[in-house]
C-alpha cells in the first residue's frame, strides 16, 4: 500500500511540473482593443478605470495577469474564466455586435451589477469589490449608454 501511495504522489509530482511547460494562451491584445467601446459608449475617465480595474480582464482582449497566472493550474483556471467572460460579453468585439445585441449586453451588465453577480467572487478575493459609488457610477454610465441603442431600436421598429 506505502507503494501504491508512493508511487501516486511521484506521479502527481511529476504531472504537476510537466504543466508549467505547458502554457495556456495569454489574453494580451493591449487598451487599444477596447477602443471602438468606450468611443461608443462613452465612459468618464473614472468609469473608464473602474472597467480597466474590475470587468476588462474577463471581458476584453486585454488582461492584467496576477503574479499567480505563471503556475500551473491556475494559469489554466484564470484562461477559463477569461473565456468564459469574454463567451458572455467582450468589449473588445463591440463593433462586431448588432444594436440589438448592444442593448442586450448593456442590459445584461446593469442586472449584473445590481445584483451583485460581477465581478465574480473569485476576481474580488484578490482584486477587491466594487464599492457602492462606483457602482453608482457605473450604473449611472451604463444606464446613459445604453439609450442610445434602446432609441435606435425603437426607430428600426417603426
Amino acid at each position: 500500500m506505502k507503494n501504491v501511495v508512493k508511487y501516486i504522489l511521484i506521479i502527481a509530482l511529476a504531472t504537476l511540473v510537466i504543466i508549467q511547460f505547458i502554457r495556456p494562451d495569454k489574453n494580451s491584445e493591449g487598451y487599444d482593443s477596447i477602443a471602438a467601446f468606450e468611443k461608443e459608449t462613452k465612459p468618464s475617465a473614472e468609469v473608464s478605470e473602474i472597467l480597466k480595474q474590475n470587468c476588462y480582464d474577463c471581458h476584453s482582449n486585454q488582461t492584467t495577469y496576477p503574479w499567480y497566472a505563471e503556475i500551473a493550474p491556475f494559469s489554466y483556471w484564470l484562461a477559463d474564466h477569461i473565456k468564459h467572460g469574454k463567451g458572455h460579453f467582450n468589449a473588445s468585439a463591440w463593433e462586431t455586435y448588432s444594436v440589438k445585441k448592444k442593448d442586450h449586453k448593456l442590459e445584461e451588465f446593469i442586472e449584473m451589477v445590481e445584483e451583485d453577480e460581477m465581478p465574480l467572487p473569485s476576481y474580488t478575493w484578490i482584486h477587491g469589490n466594487l464599492n457602492e459609488n462606483d457602482k453608482k457610477l457605473l450604473l449611472q454610465w451604463v444606464s446613459l449608454a445604453k439609450l442610445q441603442y434602446s432609441d435606435e431600436l425603437k426607430m428600426n421598429a417603426k
